[in-house]
């Protein structure tokens, strides 16, 4: 009995958190990959995606239903603040229980695949393979972040 407890007490403490700082720098990281000033000004796919962030105006619109303080799309290219609020603001509205978990700290992998691949293919988009190649490269630069705060 006592080493069945042991060997779940050594188990369930080896099992990494995350939380939702380390989460965005890697999304941010995946988005705009070394712009300059973490991706301040960034504008990709055609000019439609802006920030670091690459939040298009639709998502914008979206998390801005959710937090009615989101009033200005166009600052998502120039406020790192305010574009982690746009997409805080559209996480707790697709990915309301992982976000949560990750603002606490206790943040799993999979909450953490959860709301990269929401970000990249929308409110469906943990269950699209397409955004599969997306969460590597996130979960790439994830293990490098972690790796360097220790």
């Amino acid at each position: 009995m006592r080493s069945v407890l042991l060997v779940t007490l050594l188990c369930s403490s080896a099992v990494a958190q995350y939380n939702a700082a380390d989460t965005l720098k890697a999304i941010r990281r995946v988005e705009t990959g070394g712009q300059p000033n973490q991706g301040i000004g960034a504008r990709g796919d055609n000019g439609n995606a802006i920030g670091p962030f690459q939040i298009w105006r639709i998502y914008h619109t979206d998390a801005a239903e959710r937090d009615k303080s989101l009033t200005d799309y166009k600052r998502c290219s120039g406020s790192l603040d305010y574009s982690q609020r746009v997409v805080s603001a559209y996480m707790h509205r697709y990915a309301g229980a992982a976000w949560k978990r990750l603002q606490g700290n206790l943040g799993t992998i999979q909450d953490v695949e959860r709301v990269a691949r929401i970000h990249n293919g929308g409110p469906r988009g943990c269950r699209k393979t397409a955004t599969l190649g997306y969460w590597r490269k996130v979960r790439k630069v994830l293990r490098f972040i972690s790796r360097k705060s220790q």
